[in-house]
């Protein structure tokens, strides 16, 4: 896989940086973990079942749902940024009536009046027979 250095200029254009995570499973399809740029990060979509203590909480979605946000948090910490610095947020769940639960869980992650963009979509199935998936791109607040 090719690596580029977030702050590397090809040709005048800004190359992206590809990372995976270690405390992250390697991950199961053609992709990484994170892209990223000087200044944006992109996470891909995170489950309970990318980790061993994800795996733990599966079936229930409170669980779940605070294992994938901790993950997030634990992902843009590790890039050199923090959920203060997140644009926006896609919530994929396998049973839209869990929203409420979820809703409750994700407002403990931001500041009050705070919240990014989000789309929050109902889809049939999700990796690892996981009930919840999150993406999110934020802003990177210093370099990794």
């Amino acid at each position: 896989m090719l690596h580029y250095p977030a702050s590397e200029y090809i040709l005048g254009i800004r190359m992206i940086a590809y990372h995976n995570i270690s405390f992250l499973d390697s991950p199961a399809s053609p992709c990484s973990h994170v892209a990223a740029t000087d200044d944006l990060i992109c996470v891909s979509g995170l489950t309970a079942a990318d980790s061993a203590e994800g795996r733990k909480a599966k079936g229930k979605i409170a669980g779940e749902a605070r294992v994938v946000m901790d993950q997030l948090s634990a992902v843009l910490r590790a890039r050199g940024s923090s959920m203060a610095e997140v644009i926006r947020v896609d919530i994929h769940l396998i049973a839209l009536k869990d929203l409420k639960v979820v809703d409750r869980i994700y407002a403990r992650y931001f500041a009050p009046g705070r919240f990014p963009a989000r789309t929050c979509v109902e889809v049939r199935r999700l990796y690892g027979g996981s009930r919840i998936e999150v993406t999110a791109m934020a802003r990177r607040s210093k370099p990794a």
